[in-house]
């Protein structure tokens, strides 16, 4: 594997992450988002200030935070193909969303209705990757989960991963939605989401699948996954977090597909659950 910059200060920066989320796995898998929704659900119903309810720093921060059990799991198998892979990604993130916003392709006519931090040429935020990355590459940690061996074959890994990175949109969008971070002209059936947005998904992750196929090596991820106790934790929190903020909509059919998630996770040969236990949340404290 190539290894980029010093070897000693890679594996200090590795080293560090892992001791961060090992030792943070309920603050951060669970308590992180409980928290945000709260917060979020109080802000929306005029309980909490906007400044400090939806602070698009705050807001950011607290994404990225959800974001290091995959950071720091991914972390060890990113040579220097794969971090260009990523660069790639971010770069196609930026790119087809301006496109979006601006043309209404592919994902119908929408825009942004809050700040969610720093935002490019004042029209998307700046830190989309953050939001966009983990859930493609959520979607194929889920897709190894759910084709087991069959995984190995691209054929039938790459459509199924596709599919899954537009159910977890299916979560996604109508929970933001609800919360008035971005929005239709015209609202869709799909509480408030039109169609098209999710036709725009298929052709959007299909790309990214195919970037994310080209950048890392699949056996090198299989064996992290098999081998890291902690790496499907920010699954745990995206299901959480959202399944709460859609079923408090009363959006039953995303509400629904969080829960799902959980349990396929909960069955999960990998995944340690003890770590996220009620003893190892009175450790952490």
């Amino acid at each position: 594997m190539d290894r980029l910059g010093g070897a000693t200060d890679r594996e200090r920066v590795e080293s560090a992450l892992d001791s961060i989320v090992r030792e943070n796995r309920v603050t951060i898998a669970v308590t992180v988002p409980l928290v945000g929704v709260v917060l979020l659900l109080a802000g929306e119903a005029g309980y909490v200030p906007d400044a400090l309810a939806f602070n698009p720093y705050m807001m950011v921060a607290a994404v990225t935070v959800m974001a290091l059990p995959l950071i720091a799991g991914i972390a060890p198998v990113v040579d220097r193909r794969a971090a260009l892979g990523l660069v790639a990604l971010a770069a196609f993130t930026w790119a087809i969303e301006l496109v979006g916003v601006n043309t209404g392709f592919p994902y119908g006519d929408f825009s942004y209705q809050r700040e969610l931090g720093p935002m490019l040429f004042g029209e998307i935020p700046l830190a989309l990757p953050v939001f966009f990355v983990p859930i493609l590459l959520n979607g194929y940690l889920l897709g190894l989960l759910a084709l087991g061996d069959r995984a190995d074959r691209l054929a039938v890994r790459f459509p199924v991963v596709v599919a899954l990175v537009v159910l977890l949109d299916l979560v996604l969008d109508p929970g933001a939605v609800s919360l008035s971070f971005w929005a239709w002209a015209e609202p869709g059936v799909y509480y408030g989401v039109p169609i098209v947005n999710f036709l725009g998904w298929v052709l959007a992750a299909t790309v990214a699948v195919g970037i994310l196929t080209l950048a890392f090596d699949h056996a090198a991820i299989v064996e992290r996954l098999e081998t890291c106790p902690y790496m499907l934790d920010d699954l745990i929190n995206f299901a959480v977090f959202w399944g709460l903020v859609n079923a408090a909509a009363l959006q039953v059919v995303p509400a629904i597909i969080a829960g799902g998630v959980l349990l396929v996770l909960a069955r999960a040969p990998w995944f340690d659950f003890a770590g996220l236990s009620l003893g190892a949340w009175a450790a952490e404290r």
